[in-house]
């Protein structure tokens, strides 16, 4: 098996075993999220590329909420760097609290997204819905199921990234 840190993104999520559609999601995620680095002087260009093409890797596993923490750890296990990792395992709306991980049934995890890199990755991926790009406004009136607290969340948590980045 080739290391996988050491092959395009895009690969990776072959030898995982993703879909094609999920790895056509992944690249209008890659795609948008990238416009937003461009435009941010503090992000990590790279790192934002990276984790957006990565994002979804757990659906090679799960394709329920737990493909978050399941990337995350299928990640972990090829060594990829931390970074990188806690991008696939914040990336859920506008992330997700320890307790908030426990009441869903996943491990305890801090699963928020923290650093400006995961922020416009999870940005990004609120804005695309299979492949088509979507205002916040669409993708919170998708999340009704979700309460207001997580809603306001995913709200705040892209006028803080488009305050930074600008709008795309």
């Amino acid at each position: 098996m080739p290391d996988w840190a050491k092959i395009p993104p895009e690969e990776v999520l072959r030898v995982a075993g993703c879909s094609r559609k999920v790895i056509a999601h992944c690249r209008a995620v890659r795609d948008c999220a990238c416009e937003y680095a461009a435009r941010c002087p503090d992000a990590d260009f790279s790192l934002v590329e990276t984790g957006a093409w990565l994002h979804d890797i757990g659906r090679s596993i799960d394709h329920s909420i737990r493909h978050a923490q399941a990337g995350a750890d299928l990640l972990r296990s090829h060594n990829f760097p931390e970074p990188v990792v806690r991008i696939v395992e914040c990336h859920l709306g506008a992330g997700l609290t320890a307790e908030e991980c426990t009441a869903l049934g996943l491990d305890a995890r801090d699963c928020m997204p923290r650093t400006i890199e995961e922020k416009i990755v999870t940005h990004a991926d609120n804005l695309i819905a299979g492949t088509t790009r979507i205002t916040i406004e669409e993708s919170l009136a998708s999340a009704s199921h979700l309460s207001e607290e997580i809603r306001q969340r995913m709200f705040r948590l892209a006028q803080e990234v488009e305050s930074r980045c600008g709008r795309t």
